[in-house]
């Protein structure tokens, strides 16, 4: 199997959104990026990049890396981007190879206002990581976490400036935030003092663009029951009544006010219908599974919400749960919830199960886990067909890098087994996950599922962990939609699936009639679209290649002059969906994504 690429996000900061993926830059308008600048060095070129001191040069470290090989260099630096930016978040994978001392440094940079004038993100040859300030000769430390740092392993750092807002973190934890306005705007660096490192994916995002139109077509048909349509943005001011607060130092039985806030648990417990319960950023290290409780309702008009607080991001991280399928992370089996802007980890089984129904869960991140990243399915053995999890939207969210031992089992998102009527995905992203991204797999034993809607989605490289990482047990498909000969007529339709493992969709023995519309499949391993029975409908799709063979598409169906698959030449449509693949959440939610860093949405 042909190795994964490697995908690069398009953001736009200060009106204009320069993407640069493998060395090749593209400039498009912020109605249509919200990613200002991203470089994997993958064409070896470093067009864009300003040097300052040391030696640096494109190496292979699994992928292809920029790499500073002084260690005895003084302060060696590479700057890119415009001086005019001032709020944005930059992150890169970043490795310290060696340190010529304890004091030696590797940095992401940001607000580089001149060569020795920025902040910084470093980690250091004391073995911690430090958010700092640059302003000449001084350093100013506005935040430090002990970690060992290894010489062999790379490091996600992420610096984020919002205003006089300076915040870092590492692999999702974080190092800090302050407020500081020494440095009102400046270019992006990657740098080291008495130090070698290496650093790549480099991404620039701002967040802040929207989309000028909605996708050019709205779904040809709806689930039976469509879940209530939630907020488009986050809350931006916290009420100051009917909400409770929850950070890392929370105690149980606390007033859950922003001064004394409660633990997670408490406040599920705790929190009314209408009310909130906001999560304050930074890692919770949690054992057990959280679970939000059957007959723990709101209603249809006054849903109870469990919301990161605005602009902070929340990490549950399980890392102390060993691999079971009792070891849960989050369990939703209530009804009418609304979570959001949480990220849930490593947890020993699913990071999100819902066993309720209508509920909404809006940009989740669900990544390291040793089962799906989110499943829906009924929440006991015992549960009657009628009572399956039905009405859930999951919008506006990212699965990704989940892996089970087995490696079988670990999809991005699953709606899979026992689950019911009208759940619906919208704008999501499942990517590098073990097994599948999308999962609708049924059995004789508990019979078909209800019908699911995936629209406007992406699954990409599934079956390859970001690391590499590849089992031979994995199905490995973009979207898996059945099992054991069980008909159940899906809505597919607005996605994208892009170099998975084997098949991009595939019905997987579902002799249903399903709606496969307006659906791009490009470069999977086996078959863009495989469904060799059963009675579905396909219009306006179209199938691609440009660097994997593959295998001719089978369809059968009803197909029109509308598709085009593939049968060893693209179709003309294909032409839009060449160059480097993006994307990103615009501001209202919507999925946004590009290739050759124009927007694509089919």
């Amino acid at each position: 199997m042909a190795s994964a690429p490697r995908l690069r996000r398009p953001a736009v900061v200060g009106g204009l959104a320069t993407v640069v993926a493998a060395g090749l830059f593209v400039t498009v308008t912020n109605a249509e990026a919200a990613t200002a600048f991203s470089a994997d060095f993958e064409s070896g070129s470093t067009s864009g990049w300003s040097k300052s001191g040391g030696t640096w040069s494109i190496v292979s470290d699994g992928s292809q890396v920029f790499q500073q090989s002084d260690s005895g260099s003084e302060r060696a630096r590479e700057f890119a981007g415009d001086s005019g930016w001032a709020n944005y978040s930059v992150q890169a994978r970043v490795k310290a190879t060696s340190f010529a001392s304890s004091a030696g440094v590797v940095a992401l940079t940001a607000r580089a206002a001149g060569s020795t004038k920025m902040y910084r993100l470093s980690l250091t040859g004391s073995n911690k990581v430090q958010l700092e300030t640059m302003n000449g000769s001084s350093i100013t430390v506005l935040g430090s976490l002990s970690q060992t740092i290894s010489t062999s392993t790379f490091y996600t750092l992420k610096l984020t400036l919002n205003g006089s807002t300076i915040s870092g973190t590492i692999n999702g934890t974080s190092v800090g935030s302050a407020t500081d306005s020494t440095i009102g705007a400046g270019r992006i660096g990657l740098l080291t003092e008495h130090a070698a490192g290496r650093f790549d994916d480099v991404v620039v995002d701002n967040g802040s663009s929207t989309p000028t139109s909605s996708p050019t077509s709205a779904p040809t048909t709806s689930p039976t029951t469509t879940p209530t349509t939630p907020p488009t943005t986050s809350p931006t001011t916290p009420p100051t009544s009917g909400a409770l607060y929850v950070a890392t130092n929370g105690v149980a039985g606390a007033a859950g006010t922003p001064s004394a806030p409660t633990t997670l648990p408490d406040a599920i417990t705790r929190v009314a219908a209408g009310g909130t319960i906001y999560l304050r950023g930074g890692t919770y290290n949690l054992a057990s599974t959280v679970t939000i409780a059957t007959g723990n309702d709101g209603t249809s008009s006054a849903r109870k919400t469990l919301s990161a607080y605005p602009g902070e991001t929340p990490v549950l991280d399980f890392s102390a749960q060993s691999e079971s399928s009792a070891n849960r992370g989050l369990q939703l089996m209530a009804n009418y919830w609304h979570v959001y802007g949480i990220t849930v980890q490593h947890a020993g089984d699913n990071g999100i199960f819902i066993g309720g129904s209508n509920n909404i869960v809006e940009r989740v991140v669900t990544a390291f886990n040793r089962d799906s990243g989110l499943q829906i399915s009924r929440a006991a053995s015992t549960t009657p067909a009628g009572q399956w999890p039905a009405n859930n939207l999951i919008v506006s969210s990212e699965s990704h890098d989940n892996m089970d031992s087995g490696g079988e089992n670990a999809d991005g998102f699953a709606s899979k087994l026992t689950s019911g009527t009208g759940n619906v995905f919208r704008y999501d992203v499942s990517h590098n996950n073990i097994d599948d991204g999308w999962d609708l797999y049924t059995k004789t034993d508990t019979g078909p599922i209800g019908p699911v809607t995936i629209e406007y989605s992406l699954s990409y490289n599934n079956g390859t962990l970001t690391n590499g990482t590849v089992n031979a047990n994995g199905d490995r498909n973009g979207y898996k939609l059945g099992g054991e000969d069980i008909a159940v007529n899906h809505l597919i339709q607005h996605d994208i699936a892009y170099h998975n493992g084997h098949h991009g969709f595939t019905y997987n023995s579902n002799p249903g009639s399903m709606t496969i519309a307006n659906d791009v499949s490009i470069d999977n391993a086996e078959r863009n679209f495989s469904f060799d029975e059963g009675t579905s409908t396909f219009r306006t799709d179209t199938s691609c290649r440009f660097a994997v063979s593959g295998s001719n598409d089978k369809t059968v169906g009803s197909t029109d002059s509308t598709d085009q698959f593939w049968s060893g030449t693209n179709g003309s449509r294909c032409a839009t969906y060449s160059g480097a693949l993006g994307w990103s959440f615009a501001a209202d939610g919507k999925l946004q994504v590009t290739f050759g860093g124009t927007v694509v949405n089919p």
